[in-house]
């Protein structure tokens, strides 16, 4: 047991009385006496003999006589300590003087309501106290109820949902064409999304009856398109046909796929409100345009395929100088060679030859062969292929660095402001050649006022266009200036007459160079190793 004091009355006056501990127990604290004094209203006490008779309490009792008048005897009573939480509250009792009155349950639990507190009353240890008395030692007697925090709200997809992700690789690092695993198929049936419902947790309440919140979290909705059913806990979603599952941001979409042996005389053009796959192949002059994904398994000639999603093409594509694949997503091909091709993420091939070819993200020349030779290959991020431009010295241009969609709309946009400016200078002369004559007070027949009102009218319309054209070509000039990390790696040989240009700024090869990284450094197109 701690030792512990009390305030007694002898004949001599009131004193101190220190009771030493037992088994052990700890010693008086003399901040806690005085605080008991102070809270008693007697003041006139030396402090440091106090401190000193605490020091050399032995194994019995000692008084302190304190320069006071004679007391009533003290009633048995407790400190109350709470957290700074507000979730705690810890008890230290002192006994009763000679002659004073003992605690009981109901004055306890009073007392703690007169202080606030009024949750989590520790009946158990009040009767311990109750039962053995220990003084001057913390007693828990009430502990609040802390809230429990829930967690968020979470959708798990049974289907590859990134839009970035490459099709299988051989060994070799070519792309392995009949395992490309890049359209997610789906079945009448199949579960595509699950969610999991937020837990909203249970709020807290400290010892004074303070209520605190748990955190909050996130909730979910599954949202989806068309041909897709929903549970009745709107918690599964499932395919209500055979198809093709994408996350069109965060939206399940399904659509139909259409297949052709075929795309040519027989079939003519395809449009499809969903994804196509051709066993075979595409004939020149033919288009497919779908909402979903193409997969050809054969070759594509010189074509036009236009998809909202990916473009796969497992045998290549020869696009005779007119071929042109437009894809929302990705393109993946065996080879491409004289086509245009516009991919909204990444392309991927085995080689490019004489094409024209953008991606948003990044272009990829790899495998066996993995050469870019002829045209132009522009990504945002990187160009990365084996060998680059041709010793035979075909024209091929890499550009990295700005968006290729970006780029095309700077350049058209310099054009159709050249010819609104054209347009306006011409319709403005006439404006004031007419203005002139009606100054010099000639008199325009009818027709000819009509026609100066109608061009005044457009001379408007055309200084408004020039407002908004000048005001995009500021924001393009503004993003395309802005420089980034791009790259382009070759990892074996960049062929003279080659030329890279990252950003605004441009580099052509005057020899040969292997294994070379080039980056934008200070405003120059700088060679690294790789």
């Amino acid at each position: 047991m701690n030792s512990y004091f009390r305030l007694i009355t002898t004949q001599m006056g009131t004193g101190l009385e220190l009771i030493p501990a037992t088994d052990g127990g700890a010693c008086i604290d003399i901040n806690e006496v005085v605080a008991y004094l102070q809270m008693k209203r007697i003041s006139q006490y030396d402090v440091k003999e106090i401190y000193q008779a605490i020091q050399r309490l032995g194994t019995e009792p000692s008084i302190i006589m304190l320069p006071v008048p004679h007391k009533l005897p003290e009633n048995e009573m407790f400190f109350l300590k709470v957290s700074d939480d507000k979730m705690t509250a810890i008890a230290r009792f002192v006994p009763a003087g000679n002659g004073g009155s003992n605690l009981q349950k109901a004055d306890i639990i009073s007392d703690l309501a007169m202080k606030g507190v009024k949750f989590g009353i520790n009946e158990a240890a009040i009767k311990t106290f109750l039962e053995k008395r220990e003084y001057c030692t913390d007693v828990l007697i009430a502990k609040g109820l802390e809230p429990r925090h829930g967690s968020d709200a979470s959708i798990e997809y049974f289907f590859n949902t990134d839009r970035q992700a490459r099709p299988t690789r051989l060994e070799d690092g070519s792309v392995d064409f009949f395992n490309l695993n890049t359209i997610n198929h789906c079945k009448q049936g199949d579960l595509l999304a699950k969610l999991t419902p937020e837990d909203r947790g249970n709020q807290g309440v400290n010892v004074f009856g303070e209520r605190i919140k748990a955190r909050e979290v996130k909730h979910l909705v599954l949202k989806y398109g068309d041909k897709i059913e929903i549970s009745e806990d709107k918690t599964e979603l499932r395919s209500m046909i055979n198809g093709h599952v994408m996350l069109d941001v965060d939206k399940v979409v399904v659509s139909d796929i259409y297949e052709v042996e075929n795309v040519g005389t027989a079939t003519g053009n395809i449009t499809s409100e969903g994804s196509v796959i051709v066993s075979g192949n595409v004939q020149a002059g033919f288009s497919i345009v779908a909402t979903g994904s193409v997969e050809v398994r054969g070759v594509v000639e010189g074509a036009s395929i236009t998809a909202g999603g990916d473009i796969i093409i497992a045998r290549g594509m020869n696009g005779m100088g007119k071929g042109i694949l437009k894809a929302g997503g990705s393109v993946v091909a065996k080879y491409v060679e004289n086509a245009t091709i516009e991919a909204g993420t990444f392309v991927e091939a085995n080689s490019i030859m004489h094409s024209k070819v953008s991606a948003g993200t990044q272009v990829t020349v790899d495998g066996k062969r993995g050469f870019i030779a002829g045209g132009s290959v522009r990504a945002t991020e990187k160009v990365e292929c084996k060998l680059l431009g041709s010793a035979m010295g075909a024209d091929t241009l890499v550009e990295v660095g700005v968006d290729p969609q970006q780029k095309m709309r700077y350049v058209e946009l310099q054009r159709e402001m050249a010819e609104i400016s054209k347009k306006y200078t011409q319709i403005q002369t006439t404006l004031t050649g007419a203005a002139a004559k009606i100054k010099s007070g000639a008199k325009l027949p009818p027709e000819q006022m009509q026609y100066v009102r109608s061009l005044m009218q457009l001379s408007q319309q055309l200084q408004e266009q020039m407002d908004a054209g000048n005001a995009e070509f500021d924001e393009l000039d503004g993003m395309l200036a802005h420089r980034t990390e791009a790259c382009v790696c070759v990892r074996d040989t960049a062929y003279a007459g080659t030329k890279i240009v990252i950003g605004e700024d441009s580099l052509t090869l005057k020899g040969n160079v292997q294994y070379s990284k080039f980056v934008d450094e200070h405003g120059e197109v700088k060679i690294r190793s790789l």
